[in-house]
């Protein structure tokens, strides 16, 4: 008997432990039912497509957005039919973060993307997975996960001949970058900055010279991605490698 109520605590504790796992919030969508509305945002993917990220996407609010540091991140989001009977019950679907919902103050409190709300506007396709369209908003229960990516991350470039500017993506993972470096074929590794979103910055002209980076995950996984860009490289190119985070 006394194994036996061991076992139901423990059993009830897991089940108190995966319950904490999820999060309360709400959802919205936007970009129209084929998602082409959601392509660039605050994390500078531009095209989604391209970038590794496709439709099931979202535009997080500020609270979550964490100025741009969440840029990539994948949240497993499931309606919470407890509260609305506009969700489509049993379903989930897991979406990653490319852009902010930002408040608007026009509304009181700055609206479902205001200070201190955990909101998710959807594309539409990644909406209409866990819930009706016609409803417009349901609350919803949410987790942060681990991403699945296909191929490697992906270096895409902008910035003029004294200021690199690299968009990191298609990170696998926690999906994030935590800190990042470049190192020419003329010089040693330089920290680089988070400028905006999903944008590391080096001050430093590197035109002309093969480049290297070095990226942290969120995760905590540090990768060398080395000579992975040609001498010839321009801004406005894009460059995928072989290597991804598993976390």
């Amino acid at each position: 008997m006394a194994k036996f109520l061991m076992l139901c605590t423990t059993f009830a504790a897991c089940l108190a432990l995966a319950a904490a796992d999820w999060s309360q919030g709400t959802a919205t969508f936007y970009g129209g039912n084929d998602g082409s509305g959601t392509m660039g945002g605050a994390c500078g993917y531009d095209n989604l497509y391209n970038a590794g990220y496709g439709v099931l996407n979202a535009a997080l609010s500020q609270t979550l957005f964490n100025d741009g540091a969440s840029c990539g991140q994948c949240y497993t989001i499931t309606c919470d039919t407890s509260n609305s009977l506009w969700c489509k019950q049993g379903n989930t679907v897991t979406v990653s973060a490319t852009n902010l919902c930002p408040p608007n103050y026009a509304l009181p409190n700055g609206g479902w993307c205001g200070p201190g709300r955990p909101h998710f506007d959807m594309s539409q396709p990644a909406f209409e997975h866990i819930g009706v369209a016609q409803a417009g908003i349901v609350p919803i229960l949410y987790q942060r996960v681990q991403c699945s990516r296909t191929g490697g991350v992906r270096f895409s470039f902008a910035g003029n001949n004294y200021f690199l500017l690299v968009n990191i993506q298609n990170l696998g993972g926690s999906g994030s970058v935590g800190a990042a470096w470049v190192k020419g074929d003329n010089t040693g590794w330089i920290q680089m900055s988070r400028n905006w979103g999903a944008n590391w910055q080096a001050l430093a002209g590197l035109c002309g010279q093969g480049l290297s980076f070095a990226v942290t995950s969120t995760g905590g996984q540090y990768i060398q991605f080395l000579n992975v860009i040609p001498y010839w490289w321009q801004f406005g190119m894009a460059f995928p490698t072989n290597q991804n985070f598993y976390y």
